[in-house]
C-alpha cells in the first residue's frame, strides 16, 4: 500500500511539474511576442522623430526607455542611424514554491537610413548577444 501511495504522489507531482513548465513556456513565449511589438513601436517612434533629422542619443534613449528597452549602442552618420537596443517584457513564472516575476530579453540592431530612391528604409536584426557592434 505505501508503494502505491508513493507512486501516486510521484505521478501527481510529475503531471503538475509538466503543466507548470508548459504554462511557463507559454507565458515566456507571450512575453517575447510583446517584445516584438515593443520593437515595432520603437522603430515607429524613432522614424517619426527622424522627419527632421535623426534623433539625438538622449532622444533615442528616451524612446527606447518608453518602449521598455535599454539603448546599448548609438551610431549616427549623415545618412543613417544604427542603434542596438535591449528590450524586455515581464511574465509570471510559476513553481512549486510560488510565483515570481521573470523577464524575457531580446536584443536588436536597428538601422534607419534613407533609401536609394529617396524613401526611408528600416532594417531590424535580432542579436544573439547584446554587445555593441
Amino acid at each position: 500500500m505505501p508503494i502505491v501511495l508513493v507512486l501516486l504522489a510521484v505521478g501527481t507531482l510529475m503531471v503538475m511539474s509538466h503543466r507548470q513548465n508548459s504554462a511557463n513556456e507559454r507565458k515566456e513565449h507571450e512575453a517575447l511576442e510583446r517584445t516584438a511589438r515593443l520593437v515595432e513601436s520603437y522603430e515607429d517612434d524613432v522614424w517619426a522623430e527622424a522627419r527632421n533629422g535623426y534623433p539625438s542619443q538622449a532622444q533615442t534613449r528616451a524612446i527606447a526607455r518608453r518602449n521598455h528597452g535599454t539603448l546599448v549602442s548609438y551610431e549616427p552618420s549623415n545618412r543613417s542611424l544604427t542603434t542596438v537596443v535591449e528590450f524586455f517584457a515581464t511574465y509570471e513564472d510559476i513553481s512549486f514554491f510560488g510565483t515570481s516575476e521573470s523577464h524575457a530579453y531580446r536584443c536588436y540592431s536597428l538601422r534607419f537610413q534613407d533609401g536609394v530612391d529617396g524613401g526611408p528604409r528600416r532594417t531590424k536584426l535580432p542579436l544573439s548577444q547584446c554587445n555593441p557592434p
